[in-house]
């Protein structure tokens, strides 16, 4: 029996070899011309994939096991610069960074963008208005939206220390203290959120009016409408907004290497002040082209590569608790 299943197997793969054969000599030659010209066409991307994706890619899987330095050979380590990140103090400090962003940045991004996104649904005049106000400020560039808020937050003549000063607040040092700072990038991160209100705006548009009429005829409330009808029919949304600020909080850099300048010093690539804005992306950067220790900076990609995939499984998979399709 065991040999006739084999025989089986074998000639089923016969047939089916068979078969593709037949189909690539029953191919016209015009067929083949416009294949031929397709792959043409697409060589270029081709070939910097292979360049300038594919390659760096497996090089620096192969570097994350070697100890190399730019004008050192490599020499094979193993998984020792995987093991050194457990007695990397400042990995443990970036990773941390990194998750206070995740959890209260990325939280509060979402709860806004869908409160005004809520707002910016409602029909009122002058709508089409105030969707484009809240959306200009997502488009304006990183390094020139830091920089505004690099006076926007100076503690001697910042527009928010002088609106926090007129009410008898005084505002805090956002640059020298490391309680602070990381609060100020959130600040500027919740300034550029157009992009999730107007993703969270068009899934709002898709919401079946006939079951808000439906809720509001057995006597729901506007809350209930909103708890029971909005927030399941967008938990699509939230799911998507939500994985993409993981990963965006993980490749946060610019941003924070922008506002540690503000301090003046050049411990900015360090996270200064005391490491409070050292993200995870901020210390790969200072590793591999500060200190040149590509090995290392190497194994810190890849690390990160595989907590952004856990964490993207884990949210897709706890979704199915919360998200409605």
């Amino acid at each position: 029996m065991e040999k006739s299943g084999k025989g089986h197997t074998l000639s089923l793969g016969r047939t089916w070899l068979s078969k593709s054969i037949r189909r690539r000599e029953a191919w016209s030659p015009k067929t083949r011309r416009n294949f031929r010209t397709g792959i043409l066409f697409i060589s270029l991307w081709i070939i910097g994939f292979l360049a300038f994706n594919l390659y760096p890619i497996l090089a620096s899987l192969y570097y994350s096991f070697t100890e190399y330095h730019i004008m050192t050979p490599k020499i094979w380590i193993g998984l020792a610069n995987y093991a050194l990140v457990f007695e990397d103090p400042l990995f443990l400090k970036s990773l941390s960074n990194t998750i206070y962003m995740i959890v209260f940045g990325v939280s509060l991004s979402l709860i806004l963008s869908f409160s005004c996104a809520i707002l910016l649904n409602l029909k009122i005049r002058g709508q089409s208005i105030y969707r484009v106000i809240y959306f200009l400020p997502s488009i304006v560039p990183t390094v020139a939206a830091t920089l505004l808020f690099l006076w926007v937050l100076n503690p001697q003549m910042g527009f928010l220390h002088i609106m926090l000063g007129k009410i008898g607040i005084v505002g805090p040092d956002w640059f020298k203290d490391p309680v602070w700072s990381k609060p100020g990038l959130i600040i500027l991160n919740l300034w550029g959120m157009g992009q999730g209100i107007v993703v969270y705006l068009s899934g709002l548009q898709d919401v079946p009016v006939s079951l808000v009429e439906a809720a509001e005829l057995d006597g729901a409330s506007w809350w209930q409408r909103l708890r029971y009808v909005t927030i399941p029919m967008v938990s699509p949304i939230t799911v998507f907004l939500l994985i993409m600020g993981v990963i965006g909080m993980f490749q946060y850099f610019a941003q924070a290497y922008v506002f540690a300048a503000g301090s003046g010093s050049m411990a900015s690539v360090l996270g200064s002040p005391l490491h409070s804005t050292l993200f995870y992306s901020v210390y790969l950067w200072n590793v591999g082209f500060m200190q040149l220790d590509f090995g290392y900076a190497s194994a810190l990609a890849w690390i990160m590569f595989i907590v952004i995939m856990i964490s993207t499984a884990l949210l897709l998979r706890s979704s199915k608790r919360w998200a409605y399709y």
